[in-house]
């Protein structure tokens, strides 16, 4: 088939899995092939048919030229570019990328609710969640068989107010990108504690997406601490009078062994809270109260007529 080749050598022996391409042109949309070489004679396949996209024009500037490939090492890599008039190569980047993937815990979905927003050209997907958990991790898989750029924007659930007119519910920016036909459509970000999730497409002047199944996921918490004598322990929570604790180990986290064994908790038990003792006054009863003054009151009166008899 027609296209162009373009060569790298690496001057490392270190290996490689991402090469990043820059391009003089935009508005492309290409399949490229890349293979590595020892001697520049025998060619081996690394990636085939991989997509690179560029799109840019009032609405939108977006650009997908990162080839993510396996760990691989070679002193050559070869890039064919198919079709003729293929855009201009301005410079490469060339990484290893190393991710440590944190451990996430797949979060169960009680409901989803699609609704098509004619008037503002958008999809409204609300997720309602089995119980408030920890979310940094949403991936949205589509089910189409067409090509889409969509810009999209995912909200959470702050806090609700109850009104007159019932309940209403304050939403707050989780995360937003560009859900498209190209890329895995992952987004991350910081943790929120939320039981609502609202997922909110921009169509645009284009048909709805058919949206297949949807991901969430939050971080896995683990609670690392260290017992130096035998006891029965136990893990408190829950007032927030006390401030936060500080221990030895938040200073050396560097030091904690990567095996650590495994507790588990006992039965969960609630810690009712004691009243105050108050002291009852001497006349609860507000009757007790004016008899008492209205017999003072007598007394002093009769006082007062025996003083001005003996005057």
């Amino acid at each position: 088939s027609k296209g162009s080749f373009i060569t790298f050598k690496i001057s490392s022996d270190q290996a490689i899995n991402q090469i990043k391409l820059f391009f003089k042109e935009d508005n492309f949309d290409r399949l490229v092939n890349l293979e590595g070489s020892q001697n520049l004679k025998e060619w081996y396949s690394i990636v085939d048919s991989y997509r690179i996209l560029s799109i840019r024009n009032e609405l939108t500037a977006y650009t997908f030229t990162s080839l993510k490939l396996p760990d691989s090492k070679h002193q050559y890599y070869r890039l064919f570019v198919n079709g003729t008039n293929a855009p201009e190569l301005k410079n490469a980047q060339i990484t290893l990328k190393e991710t440590t993937e944190g451990d996430y815990k797949m979060h169960t979905i009680k409901s989803m609710r699609t609704q098509e927003k004619k008037q503002n050209r958008s999809t409204v997907i609300d997720i309602d969640l089995q119980t408030a958990v920890p979310v940094s991790y949403i991936k949205i898989e589509g089910g189409n068989d067409f090509d889409y750029y969509r810009s999209v924007r995912i909200e959470y659930l702050r806090d609700s107010i109850k009104t007159e007119k019932g309940w209403r519910y304050n939403y707050q920016n989780l995360s937003s990108g560009i859900l498209n036909s190209i890329e895995e459509n992952e987004f991350r970000s910081n943790s929120k504690i939320t039981n609502k999730l609202r997922v909110i497409i921009n169509n645009q002047d284009n048909e709805p997406l058919t949206i297949g199944a949807i991901q969430i996921k939050g971080y896995t918490h683990e609670l690392i601490t260290r017992f130096t004598t035998p006891a029965t322990y136990f893990l408190v929570y829950g007032n927030a009078k006390i401030g936060k604790p500080s221990y030895d180990l938040q200073y050396m986290s560097n030091i904690v062994p990567e095996k650590l064994k495994t507790i588990e908790l006992g039965t969960e038990k609630r810690i009712e809270k004691k009243g105050e003792k108050v002291v009852a006054p001497l006349f609860e009863n507000k009757i007790w109260l004016w008899a008492v003054m209205g017999i003072i009151i007598a007394l002093l009166g009769g006082f007062t007529l025996m003083m001005m008899k003996k005057k």
